[in-house]
């Protein structure tokens, strides 16, 4: 009972997790896109081929210029011309310049342009490895980093209302997609399909940079647990190792302060990604001020990406990182 329960739950997965729906670009709160076609490459945007379209806000449309004819329409669609994935470049003029492969749509939302491209699960796992692992990190830690990012993206669910996930932290940090001989995709590759699962079911790793030396549990930072509770373990690499930070808050900002990861968020909203990088850390009153200090970066649950590194140097394998970070899981295939 227990096998045929786990084969329906991870059918379901799999068939999810074909291609995956990620809003790009939307920090910068673009009202004006240019989308041009990689050299060599077919494009088709609102069926029609060319070279190059930009396209801008106009109150709840967007006014299409492409080879000097222009139209307002509602969304537009971009894929190779016969439905499948294109390479393109998205561009927010002065600002960023990205490439992509899969099938785009751009269309108004909450006053800039919504960018949302579909693709391959194994070209966004591969996305985020290259975008997520720290520099020089051993290919075991790449593995490792790609099954945890594969787990979020395949059980994740929808985490946006207009799309399944952003390509900022808030979701999985993605950029382009990483050239075919990377160690990204040989990463990706090596265990193409292979998710973490707790009691037969798959579930969406979370993994932070550095854990200050022991990672936390769900329970521990007042969240409530939903598929995996998130035991906490030691991480001797940053035990060793810790990555202290100091900031200094207000008393009145120390006083809504409570050891709750959504405090946490709520109070680096108000002052900054920066004020508070991390779950571990102690106060201590400071004239009319309070001293914060701490170690680590990142909410602290799940894979440590600087612990798991340290240990591929050491020899451990994929498996064996993702089990100490996350005990009683399983390895399953998609």
């Amino acid at each position: 009972m227990k096998r045929v329960a786990a084969f329906l739950i991870l059918a379901a997965v799999s068939a999810f997790a074909k291609d995956v729906q990620v809003g790009v670009l939307g920090l910068f709160h673009p009202k004006e896109v240019h989308v041009s076609a990689e050299q060599g490459r077919p494009l088709e945007c609102g069926h029609t081929a060319g070279h190059q379209w930009q396209l801008q806000l106009v109150r709840s449309q967007m006014k299409i210029t492409s080879e000097g004819r222009a139209l307002v329409a509602d969304s537009m669609a971009c894929d190779d011309g016969h439905g499948g994935d294109a390479e393109f470049r998205v561009t927010v003029p002065g600002r960023i310049s990205r490439h992509y492969r899969g099938k785009l749509e751009i269309k108004p939302a909450h006053g800039e342009l919504l960018m949302i491209v579909t693709m391959d699960l194994e070209t966004a796992v591969a996305s985020v490895v290259a975008a997520e692992s720290p520099p020089n990190a051993p290919m075991e830690a790449l593995k490792a980093q790609a099954v945890a990012a594969r787990s979020f993206l395949a059980a994740g669910g929808q985490r946006h209302h207009d799309f399944a996930f952003c390509d900022t932290t808030h979701c999985q940090f993605l950029r382009a997609p990483p050239s075919a001989t990377s160690p990204a995709v040989q990463a990706t590759n090596a265990t193409r399909g292979l998710v973490l699962a707790y009691q037969d079911h798959a579930f969406a790793a979370m993994y932070s940079a550095s854990c200050g030396g022991r990672t936390h549990s769900l329970e521990e930072l007042g969240l409530r647990v939903r598929d995996y509770p998130y035991f906490a373990v030691e991480c001797p690499y940053c035990r060793r190792h810790p990555e202290k930070w100091v900031t200094r808050i207000s008393e009145t900002d120390a006083s809504s302060l409570a050891p709750t990861e959504q405090s946490r968020l709520n109070l680096a909203r108000k002052l900054g990604w920066k004020a508070l990088p991390s779950n571990s850390y102690s106060t201590h009153k400071d004239e009319s001020s309070v001293l914060v200090e701490g170690t680590g970066a990142g909410h602290g649950l799940g894979l440590c990406q600087r612990g798991g590194a340290d240990m591929a140097r050491r020899g451990a394998s994929f498996a064996a990182i993702l089990r100490h970070y996350y005990p009683n899981t399983e390895l399953k295939q998609i």
